[in-house]
């Protein structure tokens, strides 16, 4: 007769039960990021109650997270700075409470992200799951499937959005990281990766926004660009280029099929020209960009925010220029920083073989891809966009708390602590390769 499995002690059954709940917590509230077809969504009213919860109970803010919250805030500071101008308030007061509180999701995202590595796999899948619900809802509207017309805006897929121009960049990201695993994954991992990746690659392509096709097609440039850097094996290499060609293939083997629907080729040929009427003439999105900066120059303080569309008929559609009008010389400079930093910080850790690397990759490339698109539209209210500094900006500070152990054990020991395995894995490509291929182990590990 076989003996009885010991029973767990009861601290270990409440800690895992606990773990598990913040696993289930975080990834509701990323898969809710997106469903935002009114406002407030659910996504709003939901992180507030969780990052109320989690501030109660342990979250907490470390040395390296908290320039993004010191330079969040003072962003949101220029607001009211800009809001100062105005005698007739409004809804403005809503609005920049809406900033602070997007502000504060990306602090939360980092601070969480720092102490629990493990919450980045459950992020990505969560994001993934929400990009592929939400793109096959636009795809099934833009079809015209009874009961989904709804998904659609302006006769362009928008999924549970509001807008097409925030669903397309929406979807980039998870399509980022399904590229990632079909080039760098196991096969098994990769079959199931493409057919998802080739819904969501389809979700952006019918939202016939511009700057999504163009963000998601240079993310995907730059991801295989520096996976291309970072693995130094011929074979590897070799199968990054092969497996970005057959992904290349396929999309552009879906795009020419559905080019043969006449509306929908028509439709493309309209939307992929570079200037668009409301882009041109005196008061076109480029001129209002000269004008917009020609009344930041001469009012510091800004206009105050949400002006500049009520007066010329059109948002900035540029968020330097949103920054400078709606935020004060003083929120331009702490976002200015703020991004110049990121970016910085971000490069600079880029190719470190760590566990949370694949994410970090991921996640970079197309918070560079969100920086550029922000000349040509305003995203100071994307929850994704600050989803995104978030994970970036908590990888970060993993990074500076793997220095720190390593620094800390070389000091224990009285000699040079020597390289951590992963960094080791960076001179036998092979072996990296075969590490980074499960992103989601490894960031389990």
């Amino acid at each position: 007769m076989s003996a009885a499995a010991p029973a767990l002690p009861r601290q270990a059954v409440d800690a895992r039960l606990v773990a598990g709940l913040k696993v289930a917590a975080v990834t509701l509230g990323v898969f809710l990021s997106g469903f935002v077809i009114r406002e407030p969504a659910p996504y709003e009213l939901y992180m507030v109650g969780l990052i109320a919860v989690w501030g109660l109970f342990g979250l907490r803010i470390s040395r390296t997270v908290a320039p993004l919250l010191v330079l969040l805030v003072v962003f949101n500071v220029g607001g009211l700075v800009s809001m100062s101008q105005l005698a007739d308030l409004g809804d403005i007061p809503l609005y920049l409470a809406v900033s602070l509180f997007l502000a504060l999701t990306s602090v939360f995202f980092a601070a969480i992200v720092e102490r629990q590595p493990a919450l980045l796999a459950p992020i990505f899948r969560a994001w993934t799951i929400a990009a592929v619900v939400t793109a096959s809802a636009g795809i099934l509207g833009y079809a015209g499937a009874p009961g989904f017309e709804m998904f659609t805006r302006y006769g362009r897929a928008a999924g549970v959005f509001e807008d097409p121009n925030v669903f397309g960049p929406f979807l980039t990201l998870p399509g980022i990281y399904l590229l990632h695993t079909v080039l760098t994954g196991r096969p098994a991992s990769a079959l199931v990766a493409a057919p998802l990746l080739l819904v969501v690659a389809a979700g952006v392509f019918f939202s016939f926004s511009r700057g999504a096709w163009g963000l998601f097609l240079a993310s995907s440039l730059m991801l295989v660009a520096a996976l291309f850097v970072q693995h130094r094996g011929g074979l590897v290499r070799l199968r990054i280029l092969a497996m970005g060609a057959v992904a290349l293939l396929l999309i552009a083997g879906g795009l020419a099929a559905l080019m043969q629907v006449p509306e929908t080729a028509e439709f493309f040929r309209q939307r992929a020209q570079l200037v668009q009427d409301y882009d041109a003439g005196p008061y076109g999105r480029f001129a209002r960009f000269a004008i917009g900066f020609a009344m930041a120059a001469e009012h510091p303080a800004g206009i105050g925010p949400l002006q500049f569309g009520r007066l010329l008929g059109e948002d900035t559609h540029n968020i330097w220029l949103k920054a400078l009008l709606d935020y004060s010389w003083l929120g331009f400079a702490a976002y200015a920083t703020l991004i110049a930093l990121t970016l910085g910080l971000g490069l600079r850790i880029l190719f470190r073989a760590r566990p949370w690397q694949p994410y970090l990759m991921c996640a970079y490339v197309v918070l560079v891809g969100h920086v550029a698109l922000g000349t040509v539209i305003d995203t100071d209210h994307w929850r994704h966009f600050y989803l995104l500094l978030g994970l970036v900006w908590g990888c970060i500070a993993l990074e500076q708390r793997h220095a720190a152990g390593a620094a800390k054990g070389g000091r224990r020991t009285g000699r040079q602590s020597p390289p951590p395995a992963a960094d080791l894995a960076l001179r036998e490509p092979r072996r990296a390769y075969r590490g980074l291929g499960g992103s989601e182990r490894s960031a389990a590990r």
